[in-house]
Order: C-alpha cells, then structure tokens, then sequence
C-alpha cells in the first residue's frame, strides 16, 4: 500500500520530470508478470476445423501471455525499451531470462507456422504488425549482449510482416479510421520508423504512397468526434503522427493547416478522456486513448516547437492523467497500459 501511494504521488508529477526508479520497476513489472501468464487469453483465431483448436501456448510460444498477441507483443517491447534506457532497472535478470526463454529461434519458428497458415494471412493486421517491427527495431538498437541474437531470432517473422505490408497496402483503398485495433495511420506508424531505421526503401515506398493515397487530401478532421466510446487511439492524432513522418517539413505544415488548424491556435484545448469503470476491459481503452494522444503530441511539439510548444501542456495532462491507473491491479488496463504510458514517455524527451 506504501508503494502505490507512493507511485500515485510521483505520478501526478511525472509529466515535468523523469520517471523515477520506483515508476519505471512498477512498469516494468506489469508486462514482467504476464509475459508467461496464459490465462486469461483472448484468442483472435479463425477456426476451420478441430485441429486449429489449441492452447494459447502452443499456437503462438513466444507472444501468448498478456491477454492477447498484440499485448504481448508491445509487452516484449516495454521489457527492451526499459533495459536499454534504465541500467538500475529491478529484475534484470529475470527479464532478461524470460526474453530469452520467449524470443528463442525455436519459438518464433512456431509462431511463422501460425502466420502461415492460408486463413490467417490477416491475423493481426496491422495493429500487431506495427507492434512487431518496433519490438524489432528496439532489439537493434540495444547495447545489450542478448539483444543480438534476439534480434536474429525475430527477424524472419519481421520480414514476413514486412511482405505482408507489402502485399496488402496497394489493396487497402479506403482508411480505417477507428480509434481501436484496425486503426490504418497508427498500424503503418512503427513500420515507418523500422523502414527508416532498418534503410528498407521498398518499405519507405508503399508506407508513403500508401499515406499519400488515403490522407493527404483530408481536411478538417473533426476532433469533436473524439473519443468513441471505447477508443484507445485517436484517428487525428494518428493521422497527423503518420503524415508527419512521411511529409517533409514545408509540405508537412501545408497539410496540417488544411487537416487541423485548430492545432495552431494557442487557445486550442482538448479535454482527457475519462474512465467510468476500469474493471471494464474495454471502457479501459480510454486510458490508453490519453497516452497515444500525448505521444503523438510529443511527437509534434518536439520537432516544431516554435509552432506548437503551446500543445505540450496538454499532452503533459493527458499523460499524467491515467499514469496512476496503471497501478490500479485491474488486468484489463495493467497488461496492456503500461506499453502505452512508456510509449508516450518515450517521446516525451
């Protein structure tokens, strides 16, 4: 009880300073425990026959713990991002134990079995996907001496994602605007990075044709809409995240006056989304809908801040609004939230 008073107390500063150590062992903590946690388990499965029945476990050996795929996913990546930045981090070693015992070669392959299979060429698409190649991407930046071989292991299912965006992009004719998994903006956002990082130009080439083609003629994208009920994503700060990746700077700015000019006014504000029951798995997303609009924020005002320093105390709020619910005990937000709240810190700076 001392702790969690205590993390609910630094939290409520967390936006003016850096995480402290006791936050960031709590974080870590979260993805820690489910990593190798089964049950409970949302399997998001197409069923042909009773041979496709099967454990959370034995369907996917290395991704299987937190709730679902992608959850594991992005918990993978929590546990990467946190070693690489924080060298006093608790539990090093069994991290680093549980990495290794999850992200083995022998495991991955058995999660390619899974994505092979011909009905299940869309399994997580994209939201996954995006997930994926930033776990990807955080293994290759690593100092550390097992980040390498990890990164070896993964790389074959990275580039069987990669093959999938390729695939399915030039397909995709319309956006998917939801503020949840299906999100199209924020599931090519992390494959950009990767593609840039990684100097994939055939990926550079379909995320930015791809964005072009579905958003670089929107306009007043209507932020009064937001949230949905259950959004853990924002469609206009997804949108505005990608382009600002794609577009360069000239260009960039152009668009943004057309899609939100709002932006630009030091009067703009934009309220948190609030919460009425954390028990609830999905009225819960809205937490996660704080911290992606606060990274996307960040994202904004670190590279123009001449324009937008303006917007920084209103990521600031959204994320040091829901950061003390992660400490609530609740599994429906804690094995996922945290993900959210250090990607959010992550473009803090």
């Amino acid at each position: 009880m001392k702790f969690i008073f205590t993390f609910l107390i630094m939290s409520c500063v967390a936006f003016s300073q850096e995480l402290s150590l006791p936050q960031v062992n709590h974080l870590a903590s979260l993805p820690l425990k489910c990593l190798q946690q089964e049950y409970p388990n949302k399997l998001n499965q197409l069923l042909l026959d009773g041979s496709d029945l099967q454990a959370p476990k034995a369907l996917h050996p290395t991704f299987y713990g937190c709730f679902d795929w992608h959850s594991s996913v992005h918990g993978h990546w929590s546990l990467v991002y946190l070693l690489n930045h924080f060298p006093d981090l608790e539990n090093r070693d069994l991290i680093i134990q549980k990495l290794n015992e999850n992200l083995s070669k022998e495991n991955i392959e058995q999660e390619m079995v899974y994505f092979l299979k011909p009905h299940e060429k869309a399994f997580e698409r994209t939201y996954g996907w995006n997930w994926l190649l930033k776990l990807q991407l955080e293994l290759e930046k690593s100092n550390e001496e097992f980040a390498p071989v990890l990164a070896s292991n993964l790389k074959p299912l990275t580039k069987l994602i990669i093959d999938r965006y390729a695939d399915f992009l030039p397909k995709l004719l319309y956006p998917i605007r939801v503020g949840t998994h299906a999100n199209t903006a924020f599931g090519l956002s992390n494959a950009w990075d990767y593609a840039i990082f990684s100097k994939n130009e055939d990926l550079q080439k379909v995320i930015r044709e791809t964005a072009i083609r579905l958003f670089y003629n929107d306009t007043n994208c209507p932020f009064n809409w937001e949230p949905s009920g259950t959004d853990f994503l924002s469609p206009c700060m997804d949108e505005l995240g990608l382009m600002q990746r794609i577009l360069r700077e000239k260009d960039y700015i152009v668009w943004l006056k057309k899609f939100a000019p709002q932006l630009f006014s030091t009067k703009f504000a934009l309220e948190v989304a609030r919460v009425s029951d954390r028990t609830d798995g999905h009225l819960v997303h809205l937490d996660g809908l704080n911290f992606s609009r606060a990274w996307n924020l960040y994202h904004l005002t670190n590279q123009y801040p001449k324009l937008f320093s303006h917007l920084k105390p209103i990521a600031d709020k959204h994320f040091a609004f829901s950061l003390p619910s992660i400490v609530d005990g609740n599994y429906e937000g804690e094995h996922w939230l945290a993900s959210f709240a250090l990607r959010a810190f992550e473009e803090k700076k």
